[in-house]
């Protein structure tokens, strides 16, 4: 059953099946070291609740994040409610988005843009607040330790799996638990650590296929600076007979504008070549539809909030993000 309750807020009351095999817990891999803990006191704060009522700002991150954990209690049969809250830009910038508790249940309120927090200091709060967490992270053959944002969508992923190890809704949405971190500034700057070794999870257990541009059949446009669509597409064509150093050399030319222009960072960049995410044999990866929903977004509030609504529940329905 499904009935609106007011302009981008919904309630879902029932069961369904558990299909499929269970996902990795992200909870007991090394990036989540940090924060484990934290996020299990989160788990038995939801399970033991009667109704849940999830808050986040109506934009890509806010719309992640919610649908991961939607997705769980739809697996699982937790009731609860939707609603989302004017978007970051639509905030004076002298103000901060409180969530307004509710009579009775449990208050989730996700936060993508607050400031990223360690566990240990986080603020007390009579709701769970999902905001960025301070984590740090061992990589490469020298285990050197790096520190990175544990962003929402990551930890709206991991609660979601490990409230619904087996859900289909689950699984479907898997694919989307790195986009937080794509969405963030880190990677403009520098190599993300974190993002990185969540990309590599996820990929190992199959969520996606990690391949190269031109291995994508329909990418998003506009996503590259002064990319060549018509070299692209011949590129495309040519690509299955090529070898290694042919590859190598045709994607370098082909990005060569690209990397003259400040628009876009080289760690962004070479994500954008040579780490494509794409589920199945579909024809467009994971981060061409995060662009593409982020640039078609509704500038006015309340058409936001609608818009994030029904985007939620196209994504919670075929696993696709449009």
């Amino acid at each position: 059953m499904i009935s609106l309750v007011e302009s981008g807020d919904f309630i879902y009351d029932y069961l369904l099946a558990d299909s499929g095999g269970a996902m990795k817990d992200l909870l007991i891999t090394p990036l989540f070291h940090d924060v484990k803990g934290h996020l299990k006191s989160h788990l038995d704060e939801i399970r033991k609740s009667t109704m849940v009522h999830l808050h986040a700002p109506a934009d890509v991150s806010g719309l992640l994040g919610l649908a991961m954990l939607e997705a769980a209690f739809l697996d699982i049969g937790i009731q609860y409610r939707r609603r989302f809250l004017p978007a970051q830009h639509h905030i004076p910038r002298d103000e901060r988005i409180e969530p307004e508790l509710p009579k009775d249940g449990l208050l989730i309120f996700i936060d993508p843009f607050e400031d990223t927090w360690k566990v240990d200091e986080l603020p007390s709060h009579d709701y769970l607040h999902i905001t960025p967490l301070s984590v740090s992270v061992r990589i490469g053959s020298n285990q050197k330790e790096r520190r990175g944002a544990l962003d929402v969508v990551a930890q709206c992923a991991a609660l979601s799996a490990a409230l619904s190890p087996n859900g289909s809704k689950t699984r479907l949405l898997r694919p989307f638990a790195s986009t937080g971190l794509w969405l963030r500034e880190a990677l403009d700057t520098t190599f993300d650590p974190v993002h990185t070794t969540l990309r590599d999870i996820l990929r190992d257990e199959g969520a996606f296929r990690i391949v190269p541009l031109p291995e994508v059949a329909s990418p998003a446009q506009g996503m590259i600076p002064g990319l060549s669509e018509r070299m692209l597409k011949r590129l495309q064509k040519g690509w299955g007979t090529m070898d290694a150093e042919s590859r190598a050399s045709a994607l370098s030319e082909l990005v060569l504008p690209a990397l003259q222009s400040p628009a876009l960072s080289t760690p962004r960049l070479e994500e954008l070549v040579w780490h494509r995410l794409v589920v199945g044999e579909s024809d467009i990866d994971v981060m061409s539809q995060v662009f593409l929903v982020e640039n078609s977004w509704p500038k006015d509030e309340k058409e936001a909030k609608i818009h994030a609504s029904k985007l939620a529940d196209n994504l919670l329905k075929s696993g696709v993000l449009h």
